[in-house]
């Protein structure tokens, strides 16, 4: 009975760490983008179709969590908070996580080439590349790091656009741009804040490359960039006269928010003001647009 009790407290322990490789707050925030995608996309949505779109996307996401944290485990052990990972705790052996890193890609990029469409799997299949093998060993070397993850995390609401259509369109492209200027002064924020692990994790990142004050400076740059994008929006057809009047009220505060950070006052605090508004922006953009279908 014990040792059947141990067994089942084991496999329990298992699942619950293969489930942390897959980053389970930021599958779900890629899901919900996908969707958005799939949603004002034109055509029919067959419910086979979404759920193949949202189960491919899911192993795409796993699988390139699983190996980028199979590749900086030694990276990990030394940030606070990402050192109770299951590597760097020693809860999972490294072998593992390859293996089922390797595995969740090997069946989602097939899946969505076949189930869904090969546009769709090409896309996957980039973002993979992109994120294992350029993004995770730049982040070591050079701040480029910061647009090179930008790719794979702004692919998202354009697979699920193209699990829809099939092909590539201005509005498919626009939601990838929204996607893809929101990370940036939203990662910039977060290494602001945390730019003492950072930095002892030697990972190069804005703060410690270009100084606090060339961070705050791009952090201004992208909140008025990321306002131009999210207006660029209306032009596709896809954005009404609510998302317009929204994209402008929420691209206000994020740029009026972002100039104050150019003040000598604006500190960490500020830093992690601003970094919670991109959690708050971005979701009611989306929301916006989504309620703007025509």
């Amino acid at each position: 009975m014990k040792t059947a009790a141990l067994q089942r407290t084991g496999a329990l322990a298992t699942v619950s760490a293969i489930v942390e490789l897959g980053k389970p707050r930021i599958t779900f925030m890629v899901l919900v983008t996908t969707l958005t995608g799939l949603y004002l996309a034109p055509g029919p949505h067959p419910l086979a179709l979404v759920l193949a779109t949202l189960f491919g996307v899911t192993l795409v996401v796993a699988g390139a969590n699983a190996l980028n944290m199979y590749l900086e485990r030694d990276v990990d052990a030394l940030m606070t908070r990402t050192r109770n990972r299951p590597l760097p705790s020693g809860r999972m052996a490294p072998p593992v996580a390859l293996a089922f890193g390797v595995a969740a890609s090997a069946v989602a990029v097939p899946l969505l080439t076949f189930a869904v469409n090969p546009l769709t799997g090409l896309l996957a299949g980039l973002s993979l590349v992109i994120y294992v093998l350029a993004y995770t060993p730049l982040k070591r070397r050079s701040t480029a790091a910061l647009l090179v993850g930008a790719i794979p995390g702004a692919m998202p609401p354009l697979m699920g656009w193209t699990a829809a259509t099939g092909t590539l369109a201005p509005a498919g492209i626009a939601l990838f741009l929204i996607l893809f200027v929101w990370q940036l002064p939203h990662f910039i924020a977060i290494s602001l804040f945390r730019a003492d692990e950072y930095r002892a994790a030697g990972l190069k990142i804005v703060p410690v490359e270009r100084g606090i004050a060339g961070a705050k400076e791009r952090i201004a740059l992208y909140s008025l960039l990321m306002m131009a994008v999210s207006l660029q929006v209306v032009r596709t057809g896809i954005g009404g006269a609510f998302y317009l009047a929204s994209a402008l009220a929420l691209g206000g505060g994020l740029v009026a928010l972002g100039v104050y950070g150019l003040s000598r006052e604006a500190g960490n605090r500020w830093a992690r003001w601003y970094f919670f508004y991109t959690l708050i922006y971005l979701p009611a953009l989306l929301v916006a647009l989504v309620l703007s279908r025509p």
